[in-house]
């Protein structure tokens, strides 16, 4: 039988954690009292991570993990289900980008890199998930994949990445519906220039669909955070299919 602690804990886990949305995520479901699983291709990020939240009284796990190998995903949820028996929330976060070329200067294996992380990856962590919340008890939880607003419109020379970004929508999509009989509930946070380490460089220029190069607004990281935050929080009765949070000034709903 379970205890009485197991049956109260509430397990997320956060791929690509070791820096930026991934991290800043990771840092709010732990205030919110679940027990953060961090996964992530970077060790040291990951345990640096788990020791600050283990001087702040939290719990986290991490556990080293390329979201593109199915070995290691399947090794990721047994480490999980055999720590925890149950998983509530998955952030698929995990995600790359490539040079900004035009295609037809897109080297094929940067394009697989990008599909196998930004979409494989997902799906990879979402089966997985999907398997585990289907059996356990009690049943279901939720996923929360990281789409983009390029997951609706592009930015120039940005092929691998739209396209990635446009199947996770629809991967999105098909999860909630097939969740529905396992009380499964799946949504898509899509980001607009969250302000990161990754992401500084865009105040100082990015190129728009005119040819042009201009900064644009950014948007701090928390906000993004609090908006996970919120779609983990929700019963499983209720669900936020999609989301976007974004910088109010960037040029998105103005593209082209």
């Amino acid at each position: 039988m379970e205890s009485t602690a197991s049956q109260t804990r509430r397990v997320a886990l956060v791929t690509g954690a070791g820096s930026g949305i991934g991290r800043a995520t990771a840092n709010r479901l732990l205030e919110d009292g679940f027990t953060v699983v961090v996964a992530g291709r970077r060790p040291e990020p990951l345990g640096a991570l788990v020791e600050e939240a283990k001087a702040r009284g939290r719990e986290a796990l991490a556990v080293e993990t390329d979201v593109r190998e199915s070995a290691s995903v399947d090794a990721l949820f047994t480490t999980i289900e055999q720590r925890y028996g149950r998983l509530d929330v998955l952030f698929n976060n995990a995600g790359v980008n490539a040079p900004a070329v035009p295609m037809d200067e897109l080297d094929v294996e940067v394009w697989r890199n990008v599909i196998d992380t930004n979409l494989t990856g997902v799906f990879l962590c979402a089966r997985a998930a999907f398997r585990l919340m289907r059996r356990q008890s009690p049943q279901g939880g939720r996923i929360i994949n990281n789409g983009s607003i390029s997951a609706h419109a592009p930015r120039p020379f940005s092929s691998p990445y739209t396209a990635s970004k446009h199947a996770v929508l629809g991967l999105t999509k098909s999860i909630a519906l097939d969740g529905r009989p396992f009380q499964i509930a799946c949504s898509q946070i899509d980001i607009g220039n969250a302000l990161t380490e990754l992401s500084a460089r865009m105040q100082k220029g990015v190129l728009q669909a005119n040819g042009t190069v201009a900064p644009e607004p950014m948007v701090d990281v928390k906000h993004v955070a609090d908006a996970v935050g919120y779609m983990a929080s929700l019963p499983l009765s209720a669900n936020v299919l999609n989301m976007t949070v974004m910088a109010t000034n960037m040029p998105f709903v103005g593209r082209g």
